[in-house]
């Protein structure tokens, strides 16, 4: 099993992205016409370089390589937005990056991709499969590769986000995040209840795709037998052992929201504040419109916007 992050090396990595990513505005939610059923906050990574929170991990990895791998160069497998978070990584350190993406990633992160001066190769129908191509061609080439949710330094990165929201609002009793393969919850989830262990960590899952949402209720890992969602970014068939282990202590339940609910969700995000979130970064928020996820009376709510685009508009 690998080592899982405290809340000393969360810190240490907050330390070390800090030059190189945003510290994103945390904003209170509209509520007159459309109510969250909650005090709600939206935590906007999508305003975050690259346009996800991916950014945070992929920077802690990268700055923690010795010098000789990252000219060798960098690799990884992405559903798009990780691939992003690499790609960037590797332009700041002039590092060659190599992105594996599955047919169902949009033209549009794939230009993004290439503009960020990263090799883009396409392989497979999900994430799963690309993933498998990345990690021969980086046993085969001797590249570093930098895995979306299931590597400690990563996990740290993306926990540096729990950080961030604590500090700028300290009294709220529930976070609402995303889940894909697992990462941004793992950290998060970590860094909030070290911080303020009574404060709820509540996790959104695509009806699509419930990869820790099976696994945990089997308390085991679980591999789907297919995806069936648009949203690409929270869409890997199997998670990983460190993932599920951290969920497991630290995520207090999850919630199953459909696309269209995310769709719904992405519309009112752009036509009530102005925000471009794609299908996933506006899970969170669907939890709240679509009533999966009920707050108490009177919980103060933050839910992480966490990618943008225009997918659902």
């Amino acid at each position: 099993m690998a080592l899982i992050p405290d809340l000393a090396t969360i810190r240490a990595a907050a330390a070390t992205v800090a030059g190189e990513v945003r510290r994103t505005p945390l904003i209170p939610a509209d509520h007159d016409k459309r109510p969250l059923g909650a005090e709600t906050w939206l935590k906007l990574e999508c305003l975050q370089v690259t346009g996800s929170f991916k950014a945070r991990g992929a920077i802690n990895t990268l700055r923690s390589l010795p010098p000789e791998e990252i000219r060798r160069g960098i690799i990884t497998a992405s559903g798009g937005n990780h691939g992003l978070a690499v790609a960037y990584a590797g332009y700041v350190a002039s590092a060659p990056a190599v992105i594996y993406l599955p047919r169902s990633v949009p033209a549009a992160k794939i230009a993004k991709l290439e503009a960020w001066g990263a090799m883009v190769v396409v392989e497979g129908d999900v994430w799963d499969e690309a993933n498998r191509a990345a990690t021969l061609r980086a046993e085969a080439e001797g590249l570093t590769y930098i895995h979306p949710f299931a590597d400690a330094r990563v996990i740290a990165g993306q926990g540096t986000l729990g950080l961030e929201i604590l500090e700028q609002k300290s009294d709220l009793d529930a976070l609402v995040v995303a889940i894909g393969g697992g990462g941004l919850i793992s950290g998060v989830g970590l860094a909030a209840k070290a911080m303020k262990p009574g404060i709820k960590v509540i996790g959104i899952e695509p009806t699509g795709a419930p990869t820790l949402y099976e696994s945990v209720r089997a308390q085991r890992l679980v591999e789907l037998p297919r995806i069936e969602t648009v949203a690409t970014t929270l869409a890997p068939r199997r998670s990983a052992p460190i993932n599920l282990e951290i969920v497991s202590k630290f995520v207090d339940e999850i919630f199953l929201v459909s696309d269209d609910e995310m769709r719904e969700a992405a519309r009112w995000l752009w036509f009530e504040h102005g925000i471009a979130a794609e299908l996933s970064g506006a899970a969170s928020v669907a939890a709240l419109l679509s009533g999966r996820y009920r707050p108490r009376p009177g919980e103060r709510v933050c839910a992480l916007v966490c990618g943008a685009g225009t997918d659902g508009l």
